[in-house]
């Protein structure tokens, strides 16, 4: 009997195994999420303590960005080359040290040198993340489970707007530091979490490691509460789609990888340019109530609702079309913003924009890895990264332009950047719900 890993996979559904699996992905990926939006909020106090200009603080972010990129493009190529697992322990080792590191930082520039490093580390965690949580999963529960994955970033998210509340509130010296410490620990805590993990069936496979990867796949079923593959059970490669052979830009991938690369970059140049950037606008002027850390919560709490349509969303009606009206609902709040007149309209705007950009996350991030074959998931899912990268390094650029024009100039520059994505969307014309992956 031949079995393609997903066929045997499904023999056991998403159970214990998965759940685990989840709670360890999940616990550094709101450790990720915390160090990217820690940017927004730490800078203010940056500047404070070390004496330069706020504008000057935010080269934190900048170099934080560049790390990001480096680690996503390099890092998602070697795991597909020597495993999942192996990039995984490494990078969120790397994201503990130096994240840690970052806390006790004396001097500016030093403490420039230590949030590259941390953001090396956390974009190679990111992509190599998910290319190994599809992996593990049947092809009907993916897309719930990955939404439910992108939501622990709204976690992440909470933990930083209370930090930093908290922090201001108890009258700190340097409530970055504070920041940087929390947002430290589920690394150090996922440092021997993720020496559990099992090496990705579907990489070994391909690699010709058939005792390997069978012994991977009984382990999931075991712990699932389901008997074993039986002894004449042969675990086989999926058949890699013709076209699809040597690079995501080869012939039958080529406009999808366009197309989902366009929108991660539009998607993330909105994403950054609401909420990394402009918390510390929120938090000093605001618009009347719409102001300080109390809403900073308010808003990170309203990504929560988000990701539960998308997780809904993706399996009721599809990746593409649930990915789809998030972009549109995007950029209906940031256009909403625009042309906001009171403070409760802001208020709703700001909210409609929370709660829809992370949905569009959710959708994009169990979309995408299931776009590409095994042998290129890490190698897609990091280029879509470090595009995404890419815009969190521009948005101040884009900022700085736009915001010289008023607030809501900004804030309606991204409605356009939204629907263009939702245009490049149009160049993916594959659905992927309920497919086996490659």
């Amino acid at each position: 009997m031949r079995l393609t890993v997903d066929e045997a996979l499904a023999r056991g559904g998403a159970g214990r195994f998965q759940w685990r699996l989840l709670g360890i992905f999940g616990l550094v990926w709101a450790a990720d999420a915390m160090q990217v939006i820690a940017v927004g909020f730490a800078a203010p106090s940056v500047a404070a303590t070390f004496g330069v200009e706020r504008v000057t603080a935010f080269q934190i972010g900048t170099v934080f960005f560049l790390g990001m990129f480096l680690g996503a493009f390099v890092f998602g190529r070697v795991a597909d080359r020597i495993g999942r697992r192996n990039i995984l322990v490494l990078t969120v080792g790397m994201d503990a040290i130096f994240g840690l590191a970052s806390v006790f930082a004396q001097d500016f520039t030093l403490l420039l040198v230590l949030r590259f490093l941390t953001g090396v580390a956390v974009g190679g965690t990111l992509p190599v993340d998910y290319a190994m949580m599809a992996e593990f999963l049947p092809p009907r529960n993916r897309g719930r489970w990955l939404v439910w994955l992108e939501g622990f970033w709204a976690i992440g998210t909470i933990i930083v707007a209370l930090t930093a509340w908290i922090a201001t509130a108890q009258g700190a010296a340097a409530p970055w530091r504070w920041i940087f410490a929390v947002a430290a620990v589920p690394a150090v805590i996922g440092i021997f979490l993720r020496l559990w993990l099992p090496e990705s069936p579907m990489f070994l496979i391909r690699k010709g490691d058939q005792l390997g990867a069978r012994a991977v796949v009984d382990r999931v079923l075991v712990a699932n509460g389901v008997q074993a593959l039986p002894s004449d059970a042969e675990l086989v490669p999926a058949q890699v789609p013709t076209g699809s052979e040597s690079s995501i830009f080869s012939d039958l991938l080529r406009a999808r990888t366009i197309g989902v690369l366009a929108v991660w970059f539009l998607v993330s140049l909105s994403y950054y340019g609401v909420f990394v950037w402009v918390p510390g606008q929120l938090a000093t002027e605001g618009f009347g109530f719409v102001r300080g850390y109390g809403f900073l919560v308010i808003l990170a709490l309203a990504q929560v609702p988000g990701y539960a349509l998308a997780a809904w969303g993706v399996e009721a009606v599809g990746r593409r079309a649930t990915l789809l009206a998030f972009l549109l609902l995007s950029a209906a709040g940031c256009a909403l913003f625009a042309v906001a007149t009171g403070t409760a309209m802001v208020a709703t705007a700001l909210i409609l924009m929370s709660f829809a950009l992370l949905g569009t996350w959710g959708a994009l991030y169990a979309f995408t890895p299931e776009l590409y074959p095994t042998h290129l998931r890490g190698t897609g899912m990091g280029t879509a990264s470090a595009v995404a990268r890419l815009g969190g390094i521009l948005a101040p650029s884009l900022l700085a332009v736009v915001f010289a024009k008023g607030f809501g100039v900004a804030i309606g520059a991204f409605a356009g950047l939204l629907l263009l994505g939702a245009l490049a969307l149009l160049l993916i014309r594959s659905e992927t719900r309920d497919q086996a992956i490659a």
